[in-house]
């Protein structure tokens, strides 16, 4: 079946959602969807640093065990779902851009299927918890607690997937206020849910983690219930298709390059963590710096992902100036995001230097890995990141760590290092990228993808139209052989 191409009003209807910004200037709609992407992003942060700040009052032993809890269901769960949900940027954006808008909900339809086969391999590994942290000789306490833990939370999992899809199938269209609103609402019920388990019922670790499991299922069903409320979906959603059976390769050749590029980043930042509790006092310090390195890196972040959305968008409408400017522009961004350091908490600025220099960096990080996503150049970004923390930063940082003696001092150098030569490369590549390229190629991939699913998707359908023809004929008519043969011949797709 061919697709029908949207009507001008559908196309209206995505276009008007941004109230702060009804003129149709681009720079003024993208300020007001910078400033939104952050606290969509901060409000999605706040809902485990609030669970974990309600746990600071339970004890020592308590807290460490909610500590690490999240910290692998981060590693082995969070991480994994929003790396793969990261092709959208690329897919999504370029497909809204050429106007193809029920392709978007194919994609969309995908992701799903995609995402929900990954949860399997991340329960496997969260079930087996306690077992893991008791093998890299954690407490036996603690890795009880973390156990318990994990295991309430798991049934949300495939929640929070969701969610990361929903967020970015909405970002990718320009759509940031459905977050923004649900984002809030998520947390205030958070808060309350915590208190109530924690201080009412005397829940303990289980209550934490049937308030964070609650808040994050309440995320994705409220995103969802906004999105039909509104009707945001129905410029883009044409029902169940079975093209959504169709050209994974795509989507999984994006999507495992984006996750190795957010993984390997996330990863290094936790086992940092893990690799500070050996100094005992310095756990603090390295988990007190961390938080503010995420709350800070939420500026980043937001700008990064409308850089991301530009980029994609303007190449998938084949505007290769467009494409430059915003790629442009989203450098410009964190230039300016570097130079306004007072917005910084104050307090990053008495760690030291050296970390100080590691946050910023990350903001034209930030950037650089955007406009990277947004082009569809992930497998480019995911070897960087290889490399760089792997190959440089992380045994550099370790060295010092150990073998000078210097501690989290020792770790952050390493780091320091590892993002400024990361940076570097990569602005030197998109300095030197070929975006006139870059759009034939995405123009090309489109139209060999449309090619390849509307074949196998008639195939399929003449499969099953033909078993249903075997299965519900009287058996007296299949010795008419020439009838069978003359009935598929019929069916056949015409190209």
């Amino acid at each position: 079946r061919k697709e029908r191409a949207p009507s001008s009003g559908a196309v209206a209807e995505l276009t008007k959602h941004c109230e702060l910004c009804p003129s149709v200037d681009w720079q003024s709609c993208l300020q007001c969807q910078l400033r939104l992407l952050v606290m969509a992003q901060l409000m999605v942060f706040l809902v485990s640093f609030v669970s974990t700040v309600f746990c600071g009052h339970l004890g020592k032993t308590e807290l460490a065990g909610v500590a690490l809890a999240i910290a692998v269901i981060n590693v082995t769960g969070i991480s994994i779902g929003a790396g793969l949900s990261s092709a959208c940027d690329t897919l999504i954006s370029q497909t809204f851009g050429s106007r193809n808008l029920l392709k978007v909900g194919v994609i969309l339809q995908r992701a799903i299927l995609i995402q929900l086969l990954a949860c399997f391999p991340c329960w496997a590994i969260l079930i087996n918890t306690e077992p893991i942290l008791l093998a890299v000789k954690q407490s036996p306490e603690v890795a009880r607690l973390s156990q318990i833990y994990v295991k309430i939370f798991m049934p949300a999992l495939p929640a929070t997937f969701i969610y990361q899809l929903e967020a970015r199938y909405l970002q990718n269209q320009g759509i940031i206020w459905p977050q923004v609103i649900t984002g809030v609402v998520a947390n205030l019920l958070n808060a309350l849910i915590n208190y109530i388990f924690l201080y009412v019922l005397g829940l303990g670790v289980a209550g934490s983690a049937w308030a964070n499991t609650i808040s994050q299922l309440s995320l994705a069903v409220m995103l969802y219930s906004y999105i039909i409320w509104k009707g945001l979906h129905k410029a883009t959603w044409a029902g169940w298709s079975w093209e959504c059976l169709e050209d994974w390769d795509t989507y999984v050749h994006l999507a495992i390059p984006s996750m190795i590029m957010l993984c390997v980043e996330w990863w290094t930042y936790e086992i940092g963590g893990f690799l500070a509790g050996t100094f005992g006092v310095e756990l603090g310090a390295q988990s007190v710096v961390y938080e503010l390195a995420n709350i800070c890196y939420m500026f980043p972040l937001g700008f990064s992902v409308a850089g991301s959305v530009r980029v994609g968008n303007a190449l998938g409408a084949g505007d290769t100036e467009q494409a430059k400017l915003s790629a442009k522009l989203a450098m410009f961004c964190a230039g300016c995001n570097i130079k306004g350091s007072e917005y910084f908490p104050k307090a990053l600025y008495v760690c030291s230097t050296t970390v100080t220099g590691s946050l910023f960096l990350l903001v034209s990080q930030a950037a650089s890995g955007s406009i990277i996503r947004g082009a569809g150049k992930q497998k480019v970004g995911a070897i960087c990141n290889i490399l760089g923390y792997y190959g440089v930063g992380f045994p550099i940082g370790v060295s010092l760590m150990f073998a000078a003696k210097l501690g989290i001092m020792g770790l952050w150098t390493g780091l320091f290092t590892c993002v400024f030569l990361q940076s570097s490369f990569l602005i030197f590549y998109l300095s030197r990228m070929n975006w006139k390229k870059a759009t034939v190629e995405v123009r090309e991939q489109r139209h060999n993808t449309q090619v390849f699913i509307s074949f196998h998707v008639n195939a399929l359908k003449r499969i099953f139209m033909v078993m249903c023809w075997v299965v519900c004929r009287p058996r007296s008519e299949l010795r008419y052989r020439g009838t069978l043969q003359t009935w598929v011949r019929k069916s056949q797709f015409n190209h």
